[in-house]
């Protein structure tokens, strides 16, 4: 006989934790006793989103299941935003969450929330323990939901007696993998489309990918002389340095690589949905009707012909897809191998920062000097904000596992996401951007980096206002400002309250000695960047955009 506690994390064990994040609670204290005599490493957080963040970063990294728990009501509902960015992500993750003891359901007791109701339309799989005895079946359920077809993040609610009620219950059993391979008919309809094609055009995308898999897709890739690009901050999933890199399919791409979307003849789809922001609004593909013949590879079967109707359907993980594909030969070198030379050298031009703009601090040559200095292991994290423009658009991501960035746009995911990375990969430099608006929406997880001794470094670029609100606010309502303009804190002193190392940033050529003597430190540390909020885009300033030009 075992308690619902001692059988939750027996199981999490059989299915290969590791290491988990929460936020404590008293609604799930009999977990948390079994957690004492794990091997489980178990990282307390500061506020649920946060912990949240941090796992669907662990899941986003390593493709298991990154695991939080939180506790009921508020703890639960501040938890959402990680839920959220797992499911637009198609991120692998697992949320338990404390609940109202069962005698108390449905009476509106105290912080109670009905966990499938709220959790149903978000998550992949929302349900509550009811029986200990089937703790082990729910939770190695929950793992294979978590991973198979399209991954996304599962949510269990715990009822507090369920947590001390003793159960007679079998072991738990690790979850079976489901992967899913492209057949041999699929295969030869992919190489007829592709020896009629005249114009191809790849674009990578999704989850389920890894380190091989990426190898092998990049390969083949090379051998076919195809172009490929990547979607919204997938970019770790090609080398951007490969001569078949096209660029980045995101929010404002470049102008040529939009056209060569657009005027393809044959676009090979690879584990991605292509959604609204690379998409550009379901323009570079039309929905449902594509102008160019489409071959859609995707894990989950219920995304080929929902919102793009494919010429070719291939229901396939990225990863099996990859091998499959190595093994095809074009024998002679493809006709569109010199279109392909002239896209990378596009990106080439497209991904140089510019050297000048408003202020006295310049992001051009700060960039500059980070591609310098960076290792091509170093994992960039980042939420969302004008600022991030400088990450996708300018620096070049050379490998698999290197970029933690939401692709649901969610704010504040920066911080608590390098905090789980560097937790992750102790031995790799972590760097997380964030606007001043971004970093305060989950900037008290530096105080997590700070508790574990996780040297990441947060480059704050402060401009005092939320800049991409306050963008669109001039261009749809010029000279209108409203409810855009902020009033921070002293964030190099921030740093240094929590424990960490804190710098400052008033002038270009302050960034390079500064950025230095933070990973000299070896503390977690901030370096806030003051930049000219006129500098709103690498391109363009707020009085251009004011003014329509």
């Amino acid at each position: 006989m075992k308690t619902g506690g001692q059988l939750i994390v027996e199981a999490l064990e059989a299915n290969g934790v590791d290491r988990l994040y929460c936020v404590p609670g008293e609604s799930y204290l009999a977990v948390l006793d079994t957690l004492h005599d794990s091997e489980i490493r178990t990282i307390v957080c500061r506020q649920e989103g946060g912990a949240a963040m941090m796992a669907d970063c662990h899941g986003r990294l390593t493709g298991r299941p990154g695991i939080c728990f939180v506790t009921r009501g508020p703890g639960a509902t501040n938890a959402s935003a990680g839920v959220h960015i797992a499911r637009q992500d198609s991120v692998p993750m697992i949320l338990f969450i404390g609940q109202v003891a069962s005698h108390a359901r449905e009476r509106e007791a105290f912080q109670e929330v009905d966990y499938r109701a709220f959790y149903g339309p978000m998550a992949k799989w929302a349900t509550e323990i009811d029986d200990p005895a089937r703790i082990p079946e729910i939770v190695t359920r929950a793992f294979a939901v978590a991973t198979s077809g399209r991954p996304g993040p599962v949510v269990i609610s715990l009822p507090e007696d369920m947590l001390t009620s003793e159960a007679d219950a079998p072991a738990a059993l690790p979850y079976t993998p489901v992967e899913t391979r492209p057949g041999h008919h699929e295969m030869q309809k992919l190489r007829e489309l592709l020896d009629t094609a005249m114009r191809p055009f790849v674009i990578l995308g999704g989850t389920r990918w890894d380190e091989a898999s990426v190898s092998a897709f990049q390969k083949a890739a090379e051998r076919w002389a195809l172009p490929v690009g990547v979607s919204f901050r997938r970019q770790m999933l090609f080398d951007h340095l490969h001569p078949c890199y096209a660029g980045d399919i995101g929010i404002g791409p470049n102008p040529k690589l939009a056209e060569a979307v657009k005027t393809a003849d044959l676009v090979l789809l690879v584990g991605g949905r292509f959604g609204e922001i690379p998409s550009s609004d379901y323009t570079l593909l039309k929905s449902p009707y594509p102008d160019q013949k489409l071959v859609h590879v995707h894990p989950d079967p219920d995304e080929l012909g929902r919102v793009y109707r494919p010429t070719l359907a291939i229901n396939a993980t990225p990863a099996s897809f990859a091998t499959a594909f190595a093994e095809l030969d074009p024998g002679a070198t493809p006709d569109w191998a010199d279109e392909t030379t002239r896209l990378h050298g596009a990106y080439r031009a497209w991904s140089t920062p510019p050297a000048t703009g408003p202020g006295p601090v310049q992001m051009g040559p700060i960039w500059t000097h980070l591609e310098s200095v960076l290792p091509e292991d170093a994992i960039l994290t980042n939420g969302a904000g004008n600022y991030a423009t400088w990450i996708h658009r300018f620096h070049r991501f050379r490998r698999y596992a290197t970029q933690g960035a939401p692709t649901s746009g969610s704010m504040g995911y920066g911080t608590p996401a390098a905090v789980a990375a560097k937790d992750l990969f102790p031995d790799r430099l972590v760097v997380a951007f964030a606007g001043d608006g971004c970093f305060l929406m989950n900037g008290q997880e530096f105080a997590t980096a700070v508790q574990y001794g996780l040297p990441v470094i947060v480059i704050v670029v402060n401009n005092g206002t939320y800049g991409t609100i306050r963008m669109h606010q001039e261009r749809e309502y010029p000279g209108r400002v409203s409810s855009t303009d902020l009033r921070n804190p002293d964030f190099a002193a921030l740093a240094r309250a929590y424990g960490g190392h804190g710098e400052t940033v008033e002038k270009t050529e302050d960034f390079a000695p500064a950025f230095e003597r933070a990973r000299e430190s070896g503390k977690p540390a901030i370096i806030e960047v003051k930049l000219d909020p006129e500098a709103i885009t690498p391109t363009r300033t707020l009085t251009e955009i004011r003014e329509g030009r």
